[in-house]
């Protein structure tokens, strides 16, 4: 039981730690979130999909590995910044961005507006993209861990328009419930 004790006081005690437990905490605040908005009842299903959509079960699998990239680069980034500055700045950016990534899958799935979320999609995409660049200067592995975010937003910002093209408009479209 002693060796337990002294493992887990050892475990707390190093630098990754904390930084670990916050950028894990965002990431999973931000997964359950997102995960939370997303409805895939009867009005997802009546949308028209383009031949190339990923199943569906694909997208809970690709949103776990980039969570668990982005809290690897976090805390790799937060332990190259060399200033509380420079902290604040990393943290900023990945809060930022967790605003972004939970306002599109409520505009997109609790809101029902492709459309809407089509443009927000562009404000997701650019904090990604500050992600990548601005963790360079701390720490080009970790922005080299965002990329994989980058190129799936790309992807859902594909597949958004296609969406809005295959089914829009949506301004005063009348949801679809579930049967009673």
């Amino acid at each position: 039981m002693d060796a337990f004790f002294t493992f887990f006081a050892e475990l707390i005690a190093e630098p990754w730690f904390k930084p670990g437990l916050v950028a894990a905490g965002i990431a999973m605040a931000t997964a359950g979130f997102g995960a939370g908005a997303t409805e895939l009842g009867p009005w997802y299903r009546s949308l028209k999909q383009p031949r190339w959509k990923p199943p569906d079960w694909a997208f809970p699998v690709v949103w776990t590995s980039i969570f668990g990239l982005c809290t690897v680069a976090g805390v790799m980034a937060w332990m190259a910044a060399d200033t509380p500055g420079w902290r604040r700045c990393v943290l900023a950016m990945f809060l930022f961005n967790a605003v972004l990534n939970g306002l599109w899958s409520v505009l997109y799935f609790r809101w029902q507006r492709p459309d809407w979320s089509l443009i927000e999609v562009v404000a997701l995409w650019l904090s990604v993209a500050a992600l990548v660049l601005g963790l360079w200067a701390l720490s080009p592995l970790a922005s080299l861990l965002v990329l994989p975010y980058l190129v799936w937003v790309t992807i859902a910002g594909a597949l958004n328009l296609a969406t809005v093209r295959l089914n829009g408009p949506f301004k005063g479209r009348p949801r679809k419930e579930a049967a009673a």
